[in-house]
């Protein structure tokens, strides 16, 4: 059963981009009136927009929602390069994963603006709130500051922002990704559960661990999950990390993160904080990474007083 299939919020429509090497098919969807403030949720690695089906559900009575794949997530396809790419564009398969996410966030930057100037979509002179969550996090903050991307206010939750990163699972699959791409399907499909299994502090249940897993075990999916492995260790912020203090003061920033985070320590929202000049930074107690599934109803209640208030 494909993701599509049994998603409350189908991602029904395709956006289409192309840069000088690569090309780009982002499956997205709207929910709530176009007259309403738009709402974008980001989602990172290894999940998909389906991590915030049920937020993007209640807030679309109050919001226009925007939900969309990540190039290689979910449903939307990996993107691919051109035939007029040069042969040595990369020199190595860590550097065709460009770690740093400047391609996905590219990719990002042009959705985004698409909705901008789309009359259909109602947004007139109305920045978006952006709501972002692990590598989405970079990539939110890479779109305002090298793309441009303006947003009424940001919300980050648990994100890749701010080094060091790089888990030891991370650098094994970096050093030998061949090695994990022969790992026979049932090794592989148990190496995914453990890695989901370790991102929450409550036990996922049985139907949100198939559901996470799921665009991971379609054909081509282990050869994509062991892709954004390698990708994630050598993630970038060089970029951005220094001009960091602008993005609190073009707008309201929120943090929110697990107090037992095992990806990412809960030390790092005060650092993050500290440098975008936050307005606010939540923790959020018997929370891992996916704070979606461990306190959902917490995460619902910061949520929409965070929206309330800005």
């Amino acid at each position: 059963m494909s993701s599509s299939q049994s998603n409350p919020a189908p991602l029904s429509r395709s956006f289409f981009y192309q840069n000088a090497t690569h090309s780009y098919t982002i499956k997205w969807t709207s929910l709530g009136s176009p007259s309403s403030p738009p709402l974008i949720f980001i989602h990172g690695t290894p999940w998909s927009s389906r991590v915030w089906v049920p937020y993007a559900l209640a807030l679309s009575r109050q919001f226009h929602v925007y939900l969309f794949d990540n190039p290689g997530f979910g449903d939307s396809p990996l993107e691919q390069p051109l035939p007029s790419t040069p042969a040595d564009f990369s020199k190595s398969e860590v550097e065709r994963l460009d770690a740093d996410l400047a391609r996905q966030t590219e990719a990002f930057a042009a959705l985004f603006k698409s909705w901008e100037s789309d009359e259909e979509q109602g947004w007139k002179d109305r920045k978006p709130h952006v709501i972002a969550h692990d590598h989405a996090g970079l990539m939110s903050l890479r779109a305002h500051l090298l793309h441009g991307c303006q947003y009424a206010s940001l919300c980050l939750m648990d994100v890749v922002a701010i080094g060091p990163f790089g888990q030891s699972l991370f650098k094994a699959v970096a050093k030998k990704p061949e090695y994990f791409e022969a790992l026979p399907d049932m090794t592989m499909d148990g190496v995914l559960e453990s890695y989901i299994r370790q991102a929450a502090f409550k036990e996922l249940s049985k139907e949100t661990m198939e559901m996470l897993k799921e665009p991971w075990l379609r054909e081509g999916g282990k050869k994509g999950f062991i892709r954004q492995l390698c990708q994630a260790n050598s993630r970038n912020t060089d970029a951005v990390e220094g001009r960091y203090q602008e993005v609190g003061e073009s707008m309201p920033v929120k943090i929110i993160w697990g107090e037992n985070d095992d990806w990412i320590p809960v030390e790092t929202a005060k650092r993050l904080g500290e440098a975008l000049k936050a307005k606010e930074v939540v923790t959020i107690a018997e929370a891992g990474h996916l704070i979606m599934y461990d306190q959902p109803a917490q995460l619902g209640v910061e949520l929409g007083r965070w929206l309330t208030l800005v």
